[in-house]
């Protein structure tokens, strides 16, 4: 059995795309409030810390489904909102931040859409943190649906 990991020119990219029935502001907010964060990303109750401004950093503690709790911790590496949001993200043992690039654009008064991405360095990083962005992308969108405020 190999354990050789092949890396790609340019890594293992993915982007998820969802339309929200919410404006982009609304979506911003939800994704750059701590308490709002919180309540539908699968964090920790009052783990969730966000100075959102390029260099500011941000942590959380995340929850998985068999609940597991694991801290993240990071920085804004750019910040244009309520349009475009890039996360450095920390990995342990990795010299470099892991970024995750969040796009809204409007697709009417009521109508966002999100796409969400990243480049990993290997196929199976890509896979489970895509599967992570999916899980986030649906808390997002039930969180957008029951209307809930911050």
């Amino acid at each position: 059995m190999s354990t050789e990991q092949t890396t790609a020119a340019d890594g293992f990219p993915y982007a998820l795309t969802r339309t929200l029935d919410a404006p982009a502001a609304r979506v911003w907010q939800a994704w750059t409030t701590p308490e709002q964060y919180a309540q539908w990303a699968h964090a920790v109750p009052g783990s969730v810390e966000m100075d959102v401004r390029p260099g500011g950093a941000w942590k959380a503690t995340m929850l998985t489904p068999d609940g597991s709790a694991f801290p993240l911790t990071g920085s804004y590496v750019e910040v244009a909102e309520p349009h475009r949001l890039v996360l450095g993200m920390d990995v342990p043992g990795r010299p470099d931040q892991v970024t995750m690039t969040l796009e809204l654009t409007e697709r009417g008064p009521e109508r966002t859409e999100i796409v969400l991405g990243q480049t990993s360095d290997t196929a199976e990083e890509r896979d489970m943190a895509e599967q992570g962005s999916g899980m986030l992308l649906d808390g997002l969108e039930r969180f957008l649906a029951e209307g809930a405020r911050g």
